[in-house]
């Protein structure tokens, strides 16, 4: 191995080091951690960096507020004392185009422009590729989007004034799955206890959640729905049509919905 091979597995090493995952298996980066990794000493220089990556995420026609959160972070001074200052929670997406507008005359810049891209790449999958997947890679993509659906979906529930989330999630598999809650699902799976039940659902089961979840959160938003009941109610009549759809487009596949016994691997 060449000494630049050396110095590549070790930069992406440090990429997957600085990496965070939140609660809901969503991974980010905090820019001052980048910061450092991609050798940049001074914040403001840095800062100016990732306002350029902002502006080409917008020029494309993309939310830059999904992929650059802005945040604060206290760090402690001299004598007991604490300042906040300025942060940035930043997706693979965020760190690719802060590589992408690096100075090019670093190594290191290149390397995470290689890292960042290629781990984006793999996320990013056309229709014609997804049809060339196995089962098996289909579920792991479809799981990913479902886990990134439902943490989006618990934001907007949230703010529509769920607070008992058992409660809203098994309105819509109630609707789903024909009267069944995530219990219900769980034993007929055979599941073990505290086993994820969408860590065992085939492909097209999570592709129907997805769509369950993703339509449930635009009517909560285009609906300014603002008490609990409410959302449960809709994410109760979401669940519904979506069987109804299924059932319309695949005869049996409702019915099979809540028949499977199968169970997967977890992801």
């Amino acid at each position: 191995m060449n000494k630049l091979e050396k110095n590549k597995n070790y930069s992406n090493q440090r990429f997957e080091d600085i990496k965070h995952i939140d609660e809901n298996g969503i991974e980010y980066w905090y820019a001052r951690e980048l910061q450092a990794v991609l050798d940049y000493k001074e914040w403001r220089k840095f800062e100016n960096v990732i306002k350029k990556a902002i502006d080409a995420c917008e020029n494309s026609g993309i939310s830059a507020f999904e992929h650059f959160v802005g945040t604060d972070k206290t760090i402690k001074m001299p004598k007991g004392a604490t300042k906040n200052i300025k942060e940035y929670k930043l997706t693979r997406y965020a760190c690719y185009l802060i590589a992408q507008n690096g100075d090019s005359r670093k190594r290191v810049i290149a390397l995470a422009q290689t890292y960042f891209a290629i781990q984006t790449r793999k996320q990013e999958i056309s229709e014609k590729e997804y049809r060339l997947l196995t089962e098996d890679e289909k579920r792991f993509y479809q799981r990913d989007l479902t886990r990134k659906g439902n943490y989006s979906l618990n934001q907007t529930a949230k703010n529509a004034g769920v607070k008992n989330f058992d409660r809203f999630h098994n309105s819509g598999y109630k609707g789903l799955y024909n009267g069944e809650i995530a219990d219900d699902i769980a034993k007929r799976k055979r599941l073990r206890y505290r086993e994820d039940i969408l860590d065992n659902m085939g492909s097209e089961e999570l592709a129907a959640n997805l769509f369950r979840i993703t339509q449930t959160e635009s009517r909560l938003k285009r609906n300014k729905v603002d008490t609990e009941k409410k959302a449960c109610d809709i994410h109760n009549k979401i669940g519904k049509i979506v069987r109804k759809a299924i059932k319309e487009a695949g005869r049996n596949y409702a019915r099979r919905l809540t028949n499977t016994k199968e169970k997967f691997k977890a992801t």
